[in-house]
């Protein structure tokens, strides 16, 4: 039997994954005081078209429902969050929330890439102000630190910062020439430079000028560094900038730079705007936000700002398995084994005494050889076997399986307190 294209099913090793990030994201998301929620799986096909216009229609899920209405499967967690914030008149300001799940995006399927994939994502909701922004970014920082990830740069900039270059540059105020010349900085980490200059200049635009844009769109580091290398009083918003890196710098946050290539490829976008990157890694960015007030104006909420960051936990899960990080995929802590039939009515109890302890353990149900059962508690810290001469003297064997090395201990010392006598 087939599944849809794009599609799969996700097995056991990754899912453990996936949920060893959900918990580390929850524990984060409780630090910073975010509130944790769910929004909605399917979404109004015009609230989604809010955001990204008539044309993510070629992106998204979408269909008819029984009562005639275009719905679509959710595609991103920003969409439902900032629905509900703006809806909520009397919701306690900033409000921050977070969600973790899965999406759906009608892409098209490569390696690495499906159709639907898990995101989280965290948002705050209220006046727009740099410290806003630098806790999204802290977040991010805390967060990845937190999964043990090492090697990530955090790369921040200012939409309107780069858009006001543009209009200096190109001469022109025209938003579709704008929206033209950012795609073209966005694209400069997946292709090289003479072939994004080659392609828009077939678009009629000048050369000249685009190699000054993507010049200009490669120049990263602190403010000091830039500082030596621009008249940085020509720069829209550069003061603001300077701010969200000192804030940052306050906060502990110490894997930053400015990077005047990152602008985003999402139209919404309005101010402050960041990506996070495994220095390491060609998969490109972990993690994307910004600011991006105009979808809340979009919603009908003049009064209400918005920032937040997304990331692809798949990705993560990528990096993860590259940097070779531990994240406790083993299927049981204590494996109990037994010799015989009669043994193995023992070792199921010893399983449920040591479960209602809080021990992750496990037994063979169907009876198999001892040497079975012990290459089944392979990935087993302890292995507890139940014998009968042993257990005549109300005894088991302990097994240590990293270093192959055997005792003989009462059970009660085991039972009565397992964490210690296990050193679990």
């Amino acid at each position: 039997m087939d599944l849809p294209r794009g599609m799969r099913d996700i097995e056991f090793q990754e899912t453990t994954k996936i949920e060893y990030i959900r918990q580390k994201f929850i524990q984060t998301s409780n630090l910073f005081g975010f509130h944790f929620m769910e929004p909605s799986p399917i979404e109004l096909v015009s609230v989604i078209e809010t955001k990204s216009g008539p044309s993510i229609k070629n992106e998204i899920y979408y269909f008819t429902d029984k009562g005639d209405r275009e719905v679509a499967l959710r595609f991103d967690f920003t969409i439902g969050l900032t629905r509900y914030a703006v809806s909520q008149k009397s919701m306690k300001l900033p409000a921050k929330l977070s969600a973790f799940g899965g999406v759906w995006r009608y892409d098209e399927p490569q390696k690495g890439r499906y159709r639907f994939f898990h995101q989280w994502d965290v948002e705050i909701y209220g006046q727009p102000n740099i410290e806003s922004d630098a806790e999204i970014i802290e977040f991010t920082s805390k967060f990845l630190d937190n999964l043990k990830l090492q090697n990530i740069i955090i790369d921040i900039c200012d939409r309107e910062l780069v858009e006001s270059h543009v209009h200096k540059i190109f001469q022109s105020d025209s938003p579709n020439l704008v929206g033209d010349i950012l795609r073209a900085v966005d694209k400069i980490q997946k292709k090289k430079k003479h072939e994004i200059i080659k392609e828009y200049s077939e678009k009629g635009y000048s050369s000249s000028d685009l190699e000054k844009i993507l010049e200009f769109s490669q120049i990263k580091g602190s403010p000091e560094e830039i500082e030596e290398k621009l008249d940085v009083k020509e720069l829209k918003n550069w003061n603001k900038l300077r701010l969200l890196f000192t804030s940052l710098k306050n906060r502990h946050v110490d894997n930053i730079r400015i990077n005047f290539g990152i602008v985003r490829g999402l139209d919404y976008y309005s101010g402050i705007v960041f990506e996070a990157f495994d220095s390491t890694s060609d998969l490109g960015a972990l993690v994307g936000g910004g600011r991006y007030d105009n979808l809340t104006k979009a919603f009908g909420r003049e009064d209400l700002g918005a920032t937040g960051v997304a990331g692809g936990v798949e990705r993560i899960v990528n990096s993860l398995e590259k940097q070779g990080i531990d994240v406790d995929t083993k299927t049981s802590q204590i494996w109990v084994a037994y010799i015989n039939e009669e043994m193995q009515k023992i070792a199921l109890d010893i399983v449920s005494q040591l479960r209602q302890k809080g021990i992750r353990a496990e037994a063979d149900l169907g009876g198999k050889p001892l040497k079975k059962q012990m290459e089944m508690a392979s990935n087993s810290k302890y292995v507890i076997i139940v014998a009968p001469k042993e257990y005549s003297t109300k005894s088991v064997v302990l097994r240590d399986m990293k270093d192959g090395t055997e005792k003989q201990v009462p059970i009660e010392s085991i039972l009565s307190d397992p964490k210690s006598s296990l050193q679990l």
